[in-house]
């Protein structure tokens, strides 16, 4: 799939998921605004509810007071001047021009009260007189209602606010008409004056906490005084409550932002396989130069033998062979190298692991690779100060590992100045070998430097040609050097230098 593709599929699917999450996000803010309004209204109209029942309250306890008084001043103690008889009674009804009805009941012996009531003399006279009396006030209290109304709300704003609206029975009242709309959440509540001054409050009462969702309700609107009281309520658990409410649209958002996350990593890998075919590509075509140059030396000096003129010169026919020797040896160097791909192939490398004294081995490395740096007019130095350099790993894999950084060092070496390659050993933290090797070459960008152990990856060289490779080394080598339970790293500066560090841990033994 060509790249452009790709990016043109990559932004298709970017901008629907960013649409998609754009329309759930705005689609779950409407929701939430309106669970708010909803909320807000139902709290206002049981705030409004609370209010009305206190005002229930207010004129249920005056008509029982008013009642009291009635009846502790009756008609009929006042007309006999003394108790009612604690003996049968007979029970009159009355009913009133306007439709009203009432009852009288009169206590003592039933034959002496239906004489009195059904007599003709001075007392049944007497006594429908004083029915009729009594009739005559009935309608006279009836009458007086509406100014007794009156006389109870001028009044009542002089009772103490705690008689008028206890703290317990208000908690009650809020508490049912929440529950009846279905709110079930915490509430803390207070009553303040028209100063804002706090009369009574809950225990968690704290309006710094409210902001702009405390909720205010008056109460007693009818009072005749100037001074009004007001119930103000606030809900800590507001915001968790309407969040529960939408928590339905949580799987939804999640699920989509889990394709988002498994869309954009398969973006990452559509285009690390990409730029790792293009790597592959690049390593076949190098596979090919690398392999075409030795072949082709080979196949140049068996012509040669040909050569009966040669067959007779020993000295050209030594020359030959040794190219023939050198150009394989050249050959099986670079089919040892296709090979170690199938390392990174692997979850951990087959090493044999042994002790062995990596100052000794380092030391006899060097030696050996003097001849080719003095080859190029440079020197190769070797500072090992380690104390105590043994290290189990294997010791082949090891060597190959030197042998890459110091053919690095050799190969991405300066033009401008002689090379100078110094390797160094040093103990560190008593339980770890660090080996170091540094050079004066072209150095090491910093943008390569974050790949240069990346498989198939190869630091450009600019103008020069000379350098060829497959991008292996040093992805080899810090594959080993993992395998072998150590570290490395690299440390560069473009047109100075680098510097290749190894750590390692110490034998047990």
């Amino acid at each position: 799939m060509k790249k452009q593709t790709i990016w043109i599929l990559t932004i298709l699917m970017a901008v629907t998921f960013i649409g998609l999450l754009c329309i759930q996000i705005f689609y779950m803010r409407n929701i939430v605004a309106i669970r708010h309004e909803q909320f807000s209204q139902a709290v206002r109209q049981s705030l409004l509810a609370v209010s009305q029942r206190l005002d229930q309250d207010e004129t249920h306890h005056f008509l029982e007071e008013e009642l009291s008084r009635v009846e502790s001043q009756s008609i009929y103690a006042q007309r006999m001047g003394s108790g009612l008889p604690a003996q049968e009674g007979v029970k009159l009804s009355f009913s009133t021009l306007s439709g009203l009805e009432t009852e009288l009941t009169i206590k003592g012996d039933a034959s002496e009260i239906i004489k009195i009531q059904t007599g003709t003399g001075a007392v049944g006279r007497h006594f429908r007189n004083m029915q009729n009396a009594f009739r005559d006030s009935y309608l006279y209290q009836k009458g007086m209602l509406d100014e007794v109304i009156i006389n109870i709300l001028s009044t009542a704003s002089e009772r103490p606010l705690r008689e008028r609206a206890d703290s317990a029975v208000v908690a009650t009242y809020l508490r049912q008409q929440l529950d009846t709309l279905g709110i079930d959440v915490p509430f803390e509540f207070a009553v303040v004056n028209s100063a804002d001054v706090v009369q009574f409050k809950t225990g968690g009462w704290n309006p710094t906490l409210a902001g702009p969702d405390m909720f205010s309700q008056i109460l007693f609107p009818r009072d005749s005084s100037p001074g009004h009281y007001y119930l103000k309520v606030y809900f800590p658990d507001r915001h968790d409550y309407i969040f529960r409410s939408i928590s339905f649209m949580v799987p939804a958002f999640a699920f989509t932002l889990i394709l988002l996350i498994i869309f954009v990593f398969t973006i990452i890998v559509a285009f690390r396989q990409k730029k790792l075919t293009e790597m592959k590509n690049d390593f076949i075509n190098n596979m090919t130069h690398e392999f075409k140059t030795p072949i082709s030396s080979i196949s140049l000096a068996a012509q040669m033998l040909n050569d009966p003129d040669i067959r007779k010169s020993p000295a050209m026919l030594q020359q030959v062979a040794q190219v023939v020797t050198d150009e394989t040896k050249r050959l099986r160097f670079q089919v040892e190298k296709v090979l170690q791909m199938s390392l990174f192939d692997r979850q951990k490398a087959s090493l044999k692991i042994e002790e062995i004294d990596a100052n000794l081995v380092v030391y006899n490395i060097v030696n050996t690779f003097k001849l080719k740096v003095e080859k190029y007019g440079g020197s190769i130095t070797a500072n090992l100060d380690a104390l105590n350099a043994l290290v189990e790993v294997d010791e082949m894999h090891f060597t190959n590992v030197i042998f890459n950084l110091l053919d690095n060092a050799v190969k991405y070496r300066s033009e401008e100045r002689p090379l100078n390659l110094i390797v160094s050993s040093r103990d560190i933290d008593g339980d770890r070998l660090e080996i170091s090797i540094a050079d004066n070459g072209i150095g090491i960008r910093r943008d390569d430097l974050k790949k240069i152990f990346e498989k198939f990856y190869r630091v450009s060289t600019g103008n020069r040609h000379d350098v060829k490779g497959f991008g292996l080394g040093l992805a080899y080598v810090r594959k080993i050097i993992g395998d072998l339970g150590g570290q490395i790293s690299a440390e560069s500066e473009f047109n100075v230098g680098t510097r290749f560090i190894i750590t390692l841990p110490l034998s047990k033994n």
